[in-house]
């Protein structure tokens, strides 16, 4: 059975990408799209990498912002890991490859139903990442929602998981790892310990379902 992979977004202290790390995250995400309470600077950021062992992914999450702005930014901060999250093309994900990154592209669950079959062949290549409609607001998306069923490949799971219904989810979407951001934050961005612990715990410790 392999592991579920978590990533846990929004991080912007060194406590919580300590505790993140300590409780065995497999990516720690930082955001540089504008508007968020979670934007951090690039330097801020490539402070806080010097806390995180090889093998964990770090990601810097970028929505709609111009690609150079976007490979500038993360290269300042020493992201392994760009993640798109707005309009952005299969030549800017190329564009990424080529700079030597790793990439995730968010879509919202809409989003990815709009497209058709042709189109998602074209993705399945990617690492996908399905979200709710607002990024960051702890609201879960409809799955019934979702038209043509799952991504093929890797794909992660977020939109307003928590400590408590991850499991469920987990059981019932089937993904190949799971995002959190806000349902680990005791108030709108800021971060809780605690919840990150609860959170990866009631990942790992997540048994599914067996096949008959």
């Amino acid at each position: 059975m392999t592991a579920l992979y978590v990533k846990i977004c929004g991080l912007q202290n060194a406590e919580t990408v300590s505790a993140a790390v300590e409780a065995g995250a497999d990516a720690i995400g930082f955001i540089f799209a504008p508007g968020s309470p979670r934007t951090v600077t690039a330097g801020k950021v490539a402070t806080l990498i010097g806390l995180v062992p090889q093998g964990v992914e770090t990601v810097g999450v970028f929505r709609n912002q111009p690609l150079d702005e976007v490979v500038a930014t993360a290269r300042a901060a020493q992201v392994t890991t760009v993640q798109l999250h707005g309009d952005e093309t299969l030549g800017d994900m190329q564009r990424l490859h080529e700079e030597g990154f790793r990439t995730l592209r968010a879509f919202s669950v809409e989003a990815y139903s709009s497209l058709d079959a042709v189109e998602r062949r074209r993705w399945a290549s990617e690492r996908i990442l399905l979200d709710a409609v607002e990024p960051g607001a702890g609201v879960t998306f409809d799955a019934s929602a979702l038209e043509g069923g799952w991504p093929h490949g890797f794909w992660l799971l977020a939109g307003g998981l928590n400590p408590a219904n991850v499991g469920a989810l987990i059981t019932e979407l089937a993904p190949s790892g799971v995002d959190v951001s806000s349902g680990v934050e005791s108030s709108r961005g800021v971060k809780d310990v605690q919840l990150i612990r609860d959170f990866i715990h009631a990942v790992r410790s997540h048994r599914p379902l067996q096949s008959s």
